[in-house]
């Protein structure tokens, strides 16, 4: 990843821990070892939950369709019971993205 790549990616991760800690009132923040095999997310403070970050402008579609997964692993590897993915789309803002899979658990856990 280039300086600046770099530089944005973690502009965006902060940026998300922000808004995720206004609005669940957990301290949320930007976790470390990203990009390890044994990777577990970009964001910690959500209980029992990874959170991937993403923020690729000229794709947000191949986002919102690859990361999903790549949250999952890190769900697994971190041996949490709940993943998502929070997608960055240009001029609109955070979206929070699931497999069908991941949102079940969430209903599983909440009915």
């Amino acid at each position: 990843m280039t300086s600046s790549s770099k530089r944005k990616g973690d502009e965006r991760e902060l940026m998300a821990a922000r808004v995720l800690s206004d609005l669940t009132g957990h301290h949320v923040r930007r976790a470390l070892g990203a990009g390890r095999l044994d990777d577990c997310g970009d964001m910690v403070g959500i209980p029992d939950t990874v959170i991937q970050v993403a923020d690729w402008p000229s794709d947000p579609l191949r986002a919102i369709w690859e990361k999903p997964f790549g949250a999952e692993q890190q769900r697994r590897n971190a041996g949490v019971g709940y993943a998502a993915t929070m997608v960055w789309l240009p001029r609109r803002g955070f979206r929070v993205v699931l497999t069908p899979e991941q949102y079940a658990a969430y209903v599983q856990a909440t009915t």
